[in-house]
């Protein structure tokens, strides 16, 4: 038998061997909007259910949305931006609550 003879390895140029680069998804921030009828206790357990935040952090973030209009929940990529607003929106309905979130741009993105 022969020996089967294997060819070198040839190098490819750098511009070939480049890792692509990857861009980040664009972010989105969830904004819950105060209203004047959803009980804060409910607003609590929303952040707390579908936002991950503890109950000191849910009652100061609801304390905010009372005085400011409105705060912040989050910043996600799209789909996951508007699965918590749809949550968070069906969530209210349920209940019988106006309670809205809306979902924005992320201008630090």
């Amino acid at each position: 038998m022969s020996a089967i003879e294997t060819p070198d390895i040839v190098r490819k140029p750098e511009t070939e061997t480049a890792e692509p680069q990857l861009k980040s998804p664009p972010l989105y921030r969830v904004v819950m909007l105060n209203d004047h009828f959803t009980p804060m206790d409910f607003v609590v357990e929303i952040l707390m259910r579908f936002f991950h935040k503890s109950e000191t952090s849910a009652q100061q973030m609801m304390l905010r949305i009372h005085h400011e209009g409105s705060v912040i929940c989050g910043v996600f990529p799209r789909d996951i931006a508007e699965t918590k607003v749809q949550q968070v929106e069906t969530a209210s309905r349920t209940s019988g609550h106006p309670l809205r979130c809306i979902m924005e741009h992320d201008s630090n993105d």
